[in-house]
Order: structure tokens, then sequence, then C-alpha cells
């Protein structure tokens, strides 16, 4: 037998990430933004045909992908080495030079809508208006722009625009948990969504004609579902619901009369069939746990972009005719059959109140396992831990080392509610969540006391700081990517759209200034002895590079064992594979080195 090695990390991170895709009105191309080649750049396909080629060479991520109906252009959006300042070009099908369209450099600019006749594109931007952002129609062949919506009160994006371009419809987004709807007709503002004080969400906007109105919401309820709003007699109405499941996108088949719902029903995905004639709703099986998108098109073909834990993410076609799933893009660990990948257990404790706490589990392979586990609090905070594919993982777990990733209080999933708890509580309820979920997985059997380790990014990796702060006793090792150290400061170098909702989000900066000293990891980094790994992206517009510079130079001044990783042509994550790589590389290596150190 051929002395064959572990496979190496690059295996693990060979597999590319698809962050969003087009299908051509004439369902001949797909076009997909991808680092199949290490850097993110446009493919695409003819299909039937799988075989991919190159659009683009850019280097840089792509945010908006649109054709134009007649086929003449494709509109697409790039920022620069993760700054997220999307600027919004032209690109013929076949791929070539770039046309700018809406070009600002230092601003950002959200793309709504192209017109049927491709003439006239509708979008929000921060040029003029960085704090609560306008929106704009601009008209391609002469150049000329109007001023549809100035933002006042909270950030104000466009969001989606009438088939006839009668009516538009734009959110105020006062919070991640806070979002007003309006529908303007005829130079009147009509709120979509019934009076009311308590705060609650809108997303999923479809026109089903000139006049009726689909959308996902909350509004007096826990979990989002089905809406519709008639602008003819202005009335709102529940069409949908369904128990402890939140509906989080849709697409709309006119000529069958079906909508396409997704739900996320905390760690995994759901996709419905729902005939708007007979109300009846019909649950379709999927190839994978997490949808990021569907796609339908005119024929009633519907596109998927989706992702396993053990199987990274994939482009699938149902069509109408054939209802079995066809994967488009094959994308695998190479090397690695899926079955040496683990499966997270869904797990489910008690925190210091009584509220339920779901959480994931990655077994390391018994023939693997080293007995250390990695806590893994994820980012947002409003967002969650689900059964995604990530590579960082499955090498981890395929080195020995088993993976905790809790669902605390805040996350998304789990009702409007549970999502609201992390608001002005950034350290405490949260943080007590996942050392009882500690507690719980030692008491179980999960973990040993004496073997354990953290990780995280933005939130996730705030949360690994305060709780290296905190409570160091359980961690012999903290990996932080890119995390707030410091409220104050954070919330001051925030983006300036994001201004008006940290209050709500984090907390007031004068009101609140005890809690926030408290809940700022930097406020205990006497406490801080574990060897630590910084790692940070020089453009991250999030979580700026002073976040990290302030924590590393606390504890270098106090002798502390902290490495510094700073990437300098990276944002708030990483965009180039070789970057990607190099960092997890160190992750691993980090975590080893801690690990041979440590007493057995």
């Amino acid at each position: 037998m051929l002395p064959f090695s572990k496979p190496d990390v690059e295996q693990f991170f060979r597999t590319f990430t698809i962050e969003d895709f087009a299908v051509s009105p004439d369902e001949k191309q797909l076009i997909f933004s991808t680092n199949l080649n290490g850097k993110f750049n446009l493919w695409a396909m003819d299909l039937p045909h799988t075989f991919p080629y190159p659009l683009t060479f850019v280097d840089q991520c792509c945010h908006t992908i649109h054709y134009d109906q007649q086929g003449r252009f494709v509109l697409v959006g790039f920022d620069r080495d993760g700054d997220e300042n999307h600027q919004l070009y032209a690109m013929p099908p076949r791929g070539g030079q770039l046309q700018p369209i809406r070009v600002s450099e230092g601003d950002r600019h959200f793309f709504c809508s192209l017109s049927k006749d491709g003439e006239r594109l509708y979008y929000s931007s921060t040029k003029g208006n960085r704090t609560f952002l306008n929106s704009y129609r601009y008209n391609l062949l002469n150049d000329e722009e109007e001023t549809l919506l100035e933002g006042e009160e909270a950030p104000t994006i466009l969001i989606k625009v009438s088939p006839e371009e009668t009516s538009f419809v734009y959110v105020k987004y006062f919070a991640n948990t806070h979002q007003l709807v309006y529908v303007r007709k005829d130079s009147e503002d009509i709120r979509m969504t019934p009076p009311t004080n308590d705060q609650h969400t809108v997303s999923g906007m479809i026109y089903a004609s000139e006049d009726e109105i689909y959308f996902l919401t909350n509004c007096g309820e826990d979990f989002t579902y089905l809406a519709n709003f008639d602008l003819r007699t202005r009335k709102f109405a529940k069409i949908l619901a369904l128990e402890n499941e939140d509906f989080s996108s849709m697409e709309y088949d006119k000529d069958r009369g079906l909508l396409y719902l997704v739900s996320s029903k905390g760690v995994e995905d759901c996709l419905y069939q729902y005939d708007l004639s007979d109300k009846k709703l019909q649950k379709l099986d999927t190839p994978v746990h997490v949808i990021e998108k569907i796609v339908l098109c005119e024929a009633g073909n519907l596109y998927l972009l989706g992702q396993s834990a053990t199987r990274p993410k994939n482009i699938y076609l149902r069509t109408t005719d054939q209802k079995e799933w066809k994967e488009l893009t094959y994308n695998r660990v190479p090397g690695v059959a899926e079955e040496q990948l683990v499966e997270p257990e869904l797990v489910t404790y008690t925190s210091f109140d009584g509220l339920k706490i779901e959480a994931l589990y990655m077994r390391a392979k018994k023939e693997a396992s080293n007995g250390y586990l990695i806590l893994w609090p994820h980012g947002g905070p409003q967002a969650a831990e689900r059964k995604t594919f990530r590579a960082l993982f499955q090498y981890l777990a395929n080195r020995g080392y088993s993976i905790f990733a809790p669902n605390f209080r805040g996350s998304a999933g789990y009702g409007h509610k549970f999502m609201k708890m992390v608001e002005g509580d950034w350290g405490y309820g949260p943080r007590l969540d996942i050392i009882h979920g500690l507690e719980w997985l030692i008491e179980n059997g999960y973990a040993n006391r004496d073997r354990l380790l953290v990780m995280g990014g933005s939130y996730g990796g705030y949360m690994a700081l305060l709780l290296v702060g905190r409570h160091p006793e359980y961690f012999k090792a903290c990996v932080d990517m890119f995390g707030p150290s410091n409220l104050f400061t954070s919330i001051e170098t925030a983006p300036d759209f994001w201004k008006p909702m940290m209050k709500q989000w984090i907390g007031d900066p004068e009101k609140d200034k005890e809690k926030l000293i408290e809940d700022s990891p930097i406020t205990y980094t006497d406490q801080m002895a574990s060897p630590m790994l910084v790692i940070q992206g020089a453009n991250d517009p999030r979580v700026v590079r002073q976040e990290s510079d302030q924590i590393v130079a606390a504890l270098q001044s106090r002798g502390v064992d902290v490495e510094y990783m700073l990437l300098e042509d990276e944002g708030h994550g990483f965009s180039k594979k070789e970057n990607e790589m190099k960092v997890y590389r160190k992750v691993v290596e980090f975590f080893d080195h801690r690990r041979a150190l440590s007493p057995e």
C-alpha cells in the first residue's frame, strides 16, 4: 500500500465560492461570480453545456449581475479589494471591456432594476447623501439622471420598480429588525404595512401587476410570512405563514400563478411552491441544506444556488418537465470523498435564563481526534451558523479538532423577538449563552475542560476577544479575525449609512457609556493571557484596521504572546484564494503549535 499522506489544507480550499449568478432571458447563458481560478471574476456557461469560461479579468468581487432583456449587455457591479464601494458597469454578454455606468470613487451604488427596454437604470447611492442615501433613475442613452428619492430619517434604498414604471417601492432601514416599506405612486408615499408601534422587517418584494404587490414581513408576528398589498384599495393582507419558519426570499411565475418561497428554519432552509389560485402549498425537495438564491425563468425553469455542510456552493437547475435537480457546477473537495467529510450534529441546550439555544457540533473523526474543541461564535451578530460548507471547519475536523457553533440569542432564523435580544446587549446575554453551552458540552462528554480553543470573525472575533478577556480560564488559545475590540471606536468608524442604526444595534456612546465599557474587549486586556492570532484586512470598511491595531498594541505592551496578520489587499473577509489559504494554514499551524505546548 502506498503511504499516502493526510489531505493538505490546499485540497480543502481549492473548492471555489459562487457569490451570485444570473441567467440570460433565453436561458442560453449563465453568468456567475466565482473565485474558480483563485481570484473573483465573472465566468459563464453556454447552456445546456456546463463548461465554464472567463468573462472578466479584474480579479475583484462582483455584487450585481443583471441581463438586459434584449441581450445587448449585462449590468455588473464590482468593489475594489474588499472596500465594498460597489461601482456599476455594462459588459457585453460574451465578455470584454467594462464600460463605466455609475462610478464615483468613495461611494457605493446599490442596484435596483433595469427598465424592460434596457434604457433606464434605477439605483440607490451614497453619493450626495452618505448617511441616508438617495435613489436615482439614470438614462443610459442620453446620460441624464433624475433624483427619485432623497433619504431622510434612516438609510433609504429603492428595492423594486413596477413593470410599467408607474410606481416604485422603497425601504427605510432603521435597524436590522426595524424597517418600514413604502410605495410611491403619483408623487404620493403609501405605507404598505398596517400602522403599529411594534418594530418589524420587510423583504422579498414582487409586483404581480402594476397594482398588486407580494412581499415578506413579520409585521404583527414573530416569524416572517407572505403578505399582499393592493395599490387600488390600499389594503394589506396576510396570505401565508408557517409555524416557526421565516420566509426569506421568493420568485413569481406569472404565467402559471405560482410563487416559489424560501424559508429559514434554524440551521436549514426549505423551498415551497405556492399556487395563488387554489392556495395549495407544496414543499419541494432540494439537493442542499442552505439556499442562497433562486432564479425563475420565463419558461418556468428554476435555478438554485445552494450548499450543505459537506458540499460547497453549486448552481442547480430544475426544469418544468423534469423535476429532478441537475447540478450545473461541479464543486467538491478534490481528492476527498464526501463521506470523509463531517456532517454537523444539531444540539439544543438551556441557557442561564431558561432560553433554549440551538447549536451545531462537528465531531472530529474518531481515528483523528486530538481531544480539542474549537468554539466558533458566528458573525453578525444578527445572522446564524447554519449547515453551510466551511472548508476551514472540514480541514480542522480532518486534523482532529471538534467544533462547537452556538446560535446564541440575537441569531437569525428563530423569530423576531429572539433576534432583537442582542440589540444593546452585545456582551452579556450572548456571552453567557456561549458559556452555558460550553458547560453543557463538558457535562455531556462532548468536550474536555482543559482542551478548549476559541476562534471567530467579525462579531465572532469580537466575542472571541471578550471571552478570553472575561473567561480566560476556559481557553488555551484564541484566533480573532477582524473583530471589533472597542465598541466606542467601532461605532465611530462604522460606514456612514450604518451610523443611524448604531444606537439601537450596539448602544449610545453617551447614554450607554458604562455598558459599552463593560462590553468592550479592550477593557479586559489585563486579564487576557491566552496566546492569540489576530487577522485583519487593511481595506475593511465594517471593522476598520484600528480595531485590530489597538488590541494587538495593548497585548504586546503587556508581553502577551500575540501574532498579527494584516492583509493589504482584503476587506471584511477573503476575496483571494491565496490569502484565504495562507490565513487558514496559519490558523491550523497556530492551534497545532499551542496544543503541542499544552501539558497533557
